[in-house]
């Protein structure tokens, strides 16, 4: 889950006027998932806290690089008894006894699930709805008297019992792992309420108070709080059916498939009483390759939570029998395809901009990218007047801003920068953005047409108005600024180039690094030639009157 989907805080003071105390935690967000940890080293124990400190810091570590293949539970199961093996033997081999010794409790988020587990009294909370449900088990003995015997424990013997546990987390959830020198101080009434308004700090220090700052053990807590569930585990878990054939005629939740749209059969038109929309299904390989069923989990999730007038509609029905999301239908066609029967305006080209670039701007602020600007990719319709707007498509590309692992994209429209492996970023969807606009305005690549898994050597790109005489020397500079080779002469920001775009006049010409003295300054070249001229004229002059 999101480290901006959960919100964490972890607190913890010494019993007593100590300076330091035996427990440790740790909680920390790795990848999508949240881990938190805490331990309570057992106080007879003489290395109790390194124990607690050990303990907490292996879990973490081995979560960092656990195999993708293993479950969160066969994780968690696996590494606490790795580290229970570790410290015991250890504590046989020095000192003969069980000296490194620790309670634990550790929950993992991802998704929607929380994992646990837990060994000794250190407790784990669910604070839902204003009442507190503990999900934890304290491994101590039962006899009146004997309360806080601990029955297992980290380190404590060869063999370690572990309490596991699972459960579902909703937003406003929080999540409590303490040790027991809180719930002895505090009884459930005091948590439940300190926790409505608090966070781990105000529930130790609570504590504190009540014992007139002198607390008889060490105290610790960690808070999880969910401040919103990730919908794309949600989505990713559902056991939807994939189907390897569509055909037309098919009748599938109420639509009807009409006609596909694309070769691979995986997006069709259809018809819903009387209504048309588009059903995008996940590639039939998805079937049996959990990687491709995320990716098209993510597509959809982007396209139903992107919400902008430039971006069709797209809904997840609740009530699917199988893996698809639907999409508005737009009467329109491909850029590309309109690009073969007309010829685009100037003014429609910078209509075209606007929407591009506001598009960007709109995903940036969600740290994200398109991935794949290309003609393809935008639809164009007609509004009541017959005016062009635009659309644009594919939301299976989207990804994050600085992504390195992304493949998005098509190589005609990447910067040079991504085929030497850098990271999508603002620079390279601008240098996307510009090529879309060149083949628009001319017909052509400014850098031709790049075929996939060759490495292009990008000469230099003629200037536009060479193909196409109407488009504007302002309009043509900010075209050339956009695919420019060199990233740090392109713009940086797409505030940048929409702030010049629309303001024409501050607009200033841009010329390739090879170009003549005559192209970026004629006015300057035939002042110096007249210069040049006239004080040959007055040299030659001066010796034919010797």
């Amino acid at each position: 889950m999101p480290s901006s989907n959960i919100k964490t805080s972890g607190f913890s003071l010494a019993k007593g006027k100590e300076l330091t105390g035996d427990d440790f935690y740790a909680v920390k967000t790795m990848g999508n998932i949240t881990v938190g940890i805490v331990c309570d080293g057992v106080g007879s124990a003489d290395h109790g806290a390194e124990a607690a400190q050990r303990t907490t810091e292996y879990l973490l570590n081995n979560f960092k690089i656990r195999p993708k293949s293993w479950s969160i539970e066969k994780s968690i199961t696996t590494f606490i008894k790795s580290i229970n093996s570790i410290l015991y033997q250890e504590s046989q081999v020095n000192y003969e006894r069980s000296e490194l010794v620790t309670t634990l409790t550790i929950v993992v988020i991802a998704g929607s699930r929380l994992y646990g587990a837990n060994v000794g009294d250190s407790r784990v909370y669910i604070y839902r709805d204003e009442k507190l449900n503990q999900i934890s088990y304290d491994h101590a003995m039962d006899e009146e008297g004997y309360e806080n015997v601990l029955t297992q424990a980290i380190g404590i013997d060869k063999e370690v019992e572990i309490y596991y546990f699972e459960n579902t987390i909703k937003e406003r959830d929080k999540i409590l792992l303490c040790s027991d020198g809180l719930y002895n101080v505090l009884d459930k009434e005091q948590i439940e309420k300190q926790l409505s308004v608090g966070s781990a700090t105000s529930l130790v220090k609570k504590a504190s108070t009540i014992k007139e700052d002198n607390l008889p053990d060490d105290t610790t807590a960690a808070v999880l709080e969910i401040l919103k569930v990730d919908e794309k585990e949600i989505l990713r878990k559902q056991e939807l059916l994939i189907l390897q054939t569509l055909k037309e005629g098919e009748v599938i939740d109420g639509y009807v498939l009409e006609k596909s749209l694309i070769q691979n059969q995986r997006t069709w038109l259809c018809k819903k009483k009387t209504k048309r929309y588009i059903l995008k299904f996940p590639p039939i390989e998805a079937i049996d390759d959990a990687t491709l069923i995320d990716l098209f989990v993510k597509e959809a999730w982007n396209a139903k939570r992107l919400k902008a007038d430039c971006f069709p509609k797209a809904v997840i029905p609740k009530n699917r029998t199988m893996r698809y999301y639907v999409l508005q239908y737009i009467q329109g066609e491909s850029l590309e395809a309109y690009l073969k029967k007309h010829h685009l305006s100037v003014d429609d080209a910078i209509k075209l901009t606007k929407t591009l670039l506001q598009m960007a701007q709109y995903l940036i602020k969600r740290d994200l990218v398109h991935g794949d600007i290309k003609p393809d990719n935008i639809m164009v319709v007609k509004d009541e007047d017959e005016n062009l707007v635009f659309k644009i498509i594919d939301f299976g590309n989207i990804t994050e801003v600085f992504s390195t692992s992304s493949k998005a994209g098509t190589p005609s429209f990447l910067s040079p920068q991504r085929f030497q492996g850098e990271a999508i970023s603002e620079t390279s969807e601008i240098f996307s953005i510009g090529v879309t606009l060149y083949l628009a305005l001319t017909k052509k690549y400014p850098y031709g047409e790049i075929e996939p898994f060759t490495n292009p050597s990008f000469k230099e790109a003629q200037r536009p108005s060479k193909y196409n005489a109407n488009i504007p020397k302002w309009f043509e500079s900010i075209i050339l600024r956009a695919i420019s080779r060199d990233e740090h002469k392109r713009y940086e920001h797409y505030s940048e180039m929409l702030y010049e775009l629309e303001r024409p006049q501050n607009v200033k010409p841009y010329f390739n690094e090879n170009s003549s003295i005559i192209e970026r300054d004629p006015v300057l070249f035939y002042r110096v030639g007249f210069t040049a001229m006239t004080l040959l004229n007055l040299i030659l002059i001066a010796l034919l009157l010797r």
